[in-house]
């Protein structure tokens, strides 16, 4: 088999992955993705025992176990493109013999768990609660630098585009389904709610938020709140889970998500506590992924 180029798989002089600065054995089979480098000690600092701590740029690892289950938690940074960074490398570690620079004959399959922060488009949601992602809403077109067809949900997608009445320069919407089995794990909890969850290139404007510049299309968001397939309906909104939902399925991996809702764009509350949401979910999100095979 070919060796994949230097100039394609580029590694730093220890054999690491270039932006991640990881080896293969410094991360485990189940990756817990968090925007935030601050927030990966709040996770870290659960674990029984810590193995590794890796910093570089944003990307910030710890991985250790919690009730004997091996995690990796990182720090992605935020936005979609963080995320093929991440996705890629991390693969990598997982599936490319990095000496030879060639695939492994045998495939690894790892468990991608995004806990985030969002905001809440239906006035039902409200904040402080959490949001399973059982779907991921992308609008930033990453996908399609991929052979993507089998990734996405066709049927959601159809609907999705067919429903927005948008500015056409936008990325073409698209959907794609969270692993069935997690999802089903980390909505066991009471009053956990499940939705699609949408992923916006930006914070301002892509989210619909207006300070100074107007928006192209400024019923973007009730749109969203109006959309419906099959009874699901989009729940909240955040830059990250579209695109760990579509390269965890082109590259076989598994793939979920969970929110604490901070904010809730239709009534226009914001938490009064953030910071005590976000470590509630950390345990539940931990204390649910050791049950996982």
């Amino acid at each position: 088999m070919e060796a994949i180029k230097e100039s394609e798989l580029i590694l730093n002089p220890d054999g690491s992955v270039y932006h991640l600065n990881l080896l293969p054995h410094q991360i485990a089979d189940t990756i817990i993705t968090v925007g935030d480098p601050n927030r990966v000690n709040r996770v870290a600092k659960h674990f029984d025992n810590l193995e590794y701590s890796v910093d570089k740029r944003e990307f910030h690892t710890k991985t250790g176990t919690y009730k004997g289950k091996r995690f990796t938690v990182i720090s992605t940074g935020i936005g979609t493109d963080n995320i093929d960074i991440v996705l890629n490398e991390l693969d990598a570690l997982a599936n490319i013999n990095l000496e030879t620079r060639t695939p492994k004959s045998e495939h690894k399959q790892l468990t991608f768990v995004r806990i985030g922060t969002s905001g809440s488009i239906q006035k039902s949601i409200p904040v402080d609660s959490f949001v399973v992602s059982q779907k991921g809403l992308g609008f930033d077109g990453l996908i399609f630098y991929y052979e993507s067809d089998k990734a996405i949900n066709p049927s959601f997608t159809k609907a999705i585009q067919k429903h927005l009445k948008i500015h056409p320069g936008k990325p073409k919407p698209y959907i794609i389904d969270g692993d069935e089995q997690v999802v089903k794990l980390l909505a066991e909890g009471q009053g956990i709610k499940l939705g699609i969850t949408g992923s916006n290139v930006g914070f301002y404007g892509p989210q619909g938020r207006v300070l100074r510049a107007k928006l192209q299309d400024p019923s973007f968001i009730d749109q969203l709140v109006e959309f419906k397939c099959d009874n699901e309906i989009i729940t909240n909104l955040e830059m990250e889970t579209s695109a760990i939902f579509g390269l965890s399925k082109i590259l076989g991996h598994r793939a979920a998500a969970i929110n604490a809702i901070i904010a809730n764009r239709a009534t226009g509350n914001f938490s009064e506590q953030p910071k005590e949401s976000v470590d509630k979910l950390i345990l539940y999100t931990l204390n649910q992924l050791v049950k996982l095979d």
